[in-house]
């Protein structure tokens, strides 16, 4: 038998395995669906120990030494690009688990599971104490996890990987950093001018009358109802495969807007699941490019195109039919572009403000995790940096360290992806406008297959075929930047405020 040949029998049962494996993956991903969204509030206890053990068995297969072998046999076997890039990623993430004991995964995985009901007594009953030592169990299993991986490393870089393992910590906190000084003085300015945007709505708003209309936002969007659907959950999120991607959304009776908004930025990540290749399924290639890249598609739908002019000019008659108002596109467009900086809830923040919600977050999980903050600290810390920031002080933890699952989840490190994937939006909007030119008349049309269209070809086709970086320089042909971010909320921010 030829070399080529025999590199062609071990490539086909090495993405074999990586398929089984992903697929037990994806199991767990519906169980934890179904966990937040339909699943009756006793089942706890047998869901912990389902979710723990496929997790334990994708840790298994992830680590299982016939993988290792097959990752050897290819190390020095004459591969095309995409074999290359699917080899490059499962050796990344085999390395970093065979690390990692099966028990400690197992155990963080039944842990965090049971944490989420803990969470959320704790924040009904605005308990902080109550979680805290909770909090302090998952923090030291991820504190040992990432020991595990590279005991000589900054722990919180090593979880941050989790998520991003191709833009390093120094880029992101630079790029952060950068945000938080030149976004404040913008939102104080905007704090301090007699500008005040409209707001049409008043009195209450029925659960069904804004299902109606996210519903007819979505088709009109694209959204592809034959691999998707739409629900509810506590906390907002999308998931799933490019033939099953799921939204979730939720309903404020005051807020209608809080909806739309919310159902457009899970659209974004489910077009983008959706646009990955089906021909690849199971493999890298068939997977999205990690959380930063990710959340640039739900900011892009949400902020540059939800947000616009043109899509109130296009969706004004809709809101109006729906809700029973009678508001001009202008005052929608302010409608959805309010900047408030009393806003305590990061779910519900303004897009401008939204970001200093994700730096407090991030400066204080930093500290927790490298041991520089206590637990018991937390509350503290982050009133203080409410303050700093915004210049608003929570009256309960509730609204405060307390509003997020994500530290229930273990997800340290997460954060920082929410206003990268901003910054990255911009950037790939400005592109894509840059290879199409304005997208004004699309969007006011309501015609929006020509910018989905680029996005698939551009970003969501490619799989992980590209780190993130060259991802990033394939679609918009420079760096990842805050130059586009920065300019386009000054620009946008300081139009609807006359500063």
């Amino acid at each position: 038998m030829s070399e080529n040949a025999t590199t062609g029998d071990t490539y086909e049962q090495f993405t074999d395995h990586v398929r089984r494996m992903t697929n037990v993956g994806n199991a767990a991903g519906l169980l934890n669906w179904d966990q937040q969204v339909m699943m009756p509030e006793g089942g706890t206890p047998a869901r912990s120990q389902q979710t723990a053990a496929l997790s334990a068995v994708h840790h298994e297969m992830l680590t299982d030494d016939a993988l290792s072998d097959y990752l050897d046999d290819l190390e020095a076997a004459e591969l095309d690009a995409e074999q290359a890039a699917t080899v490059r990623e499962i050796r990344r993430e085999h390395e970093r688990a065979t690390r990692v004991p099966g028990d400690l995964v197992e155990e963080i995985s039944e842990t965090t599971s049971n944490a989420l009901p803990v969470w959320e007594q704790a924040k009904g009953e605005d308990d902080f104490d109550a979680f805290a030592p909770t909090l302090e169990e998952i923090l030291n299993l991820k504190r040992e996890y990432a020991d595990h991986i590279d005991p000589d490393r900054d722990p919180y870089e090593v979880l941050f990987e989790e998520y991003e393992p191709y833009l390093d910590i120094d880029t992101a906190e630079r790029i952060l950093e950068r945000l938080r000084d030149e976004l404040v003085p913008l939102i104080d300015a905007i704090a301090e001018s007699d500008r005040t945007l409209a707001d049409p709505f008043d009195g209450t708003y029925d659960e069904d009358t804004q299902r109606a209309l996210v519903r007819e936002a979505l088709d009109e969007l694209g959204y592809d109802w034959d691999r998707g659907r739409l629900d509810t959950a506590p906390h907002p999120f999308s998931m799933g495969t490019q033939f099953d991607a799921r939204v979730t959304t939720r309903f404020a009776p005051e807020d209608p807007l809080d909806a739309l908004g919310s159902t457009i930025h899970e659209f974004g990540h489910a077009t983008y699941t959706l646009g990955l290749p089906q021909d690849h399924y199971g493999t890298p290639l068939g997977e999205s490019r990690d959380l930063t890249v990710h959340e640039s598609q739900s900011r892009l739908w949400e902020n540059h195109v939800g947000r616009s002019r043109p899509f109130w000019d296009f969706l004004a008659p809709r809101v109006n039919d729906h809700l029973g108002v009678d508001a001009d596109p202008a005052t929608l467009h302010e409608a959805a572009n309010q900047v408030d900086p009393a806003n305590l809830i990061r779910v519900e923040a303004d897009e401008l403000t939204y970001h200093m919600h994700i730096i407090l977050r991030f400066e204080i999980e930093r500290d927790l995790v490298r041991g520089d903050l206590d637990v018991a600290e937390v509350p503290a810390v982050w009133n203080d940096k409410m303050e700093e920031y915004l210049g608003v002080r929570p009256d309960t933890d509730a609204e405060g360290c307390l509003q997020d699952i994500h530290w229930t989840n273990g997800a340290f490190g997460y954060f920082p992806t929410y206003s990268l994937g901003s910054v990255l939006a911009a950037q790939v909007f400005a592109a894509a406008e840059a290879d199409l030119g304005s997208l004004d008349e699309d969007i006011h049309a309501g015609e929006f297959g020509t910018l989905h269209d680029w996005l698939t070809e551009n970003v969501h086709s490619h799989g992980c075929r590209y780190e993130t970086d060259a991802l990033i320089r394939e679609a918009t042909g420079e760096d990842l930047t805050a130059d586009y971010f920065l300019d386009y909320a000054t620009g946008k921010f300081g139009d609807l405020y006359d500063l």
